[in-house]
């Protein structure tokens, strides 16, 4: 098992619409998602600093690196670009994130 740490940026005064759309995820992205070795997935929120960190748990032979280039992610992102920051191809913007600590 691999665990994966980022995190993201919203646009001010969104996340109530953000966690709206993440409510009503559509069942062909999480498909997409669990299809690529992804079994566990949490987004949270920073207030203050409008930051998202998200953390995933994936199979040992994910290919989660390849989830970038199926039409049903590229359109997730064209869906939820309003909100965040986003590069030119509307893929969100975010960083990776160094795990210093784990306790199971």
């Amino acid at each position: 098992m691999i665990r994966n740490a980022f995190k993201m940026k919203l646009k001010p005064d969104v996340v109530e619409e953000y966690k709206k759309r993440h409510d009503e995820i559509w069942p062909e992205l999480a498909k997409a998602h669990s299809d690529a070795g992804i079994f566990d997935y949490s987004i949270y929120f920073d207030e203050e600093s409008l930051t998202l960190f998200a953390f995933q748990k994936l199979t040992d032979d994910n290919t989660a690196d390849g989830l970038k280039d199926l039409e049903i992610v590229q359109k997730w992102w064209d869906y939820m670009a309003d909100l965040m920051e986003v590069h030119p191809n509307n893929m969100p913007v975010f960083k990776p994130l160094s795990e210093v600590f784990h306790m199971d």
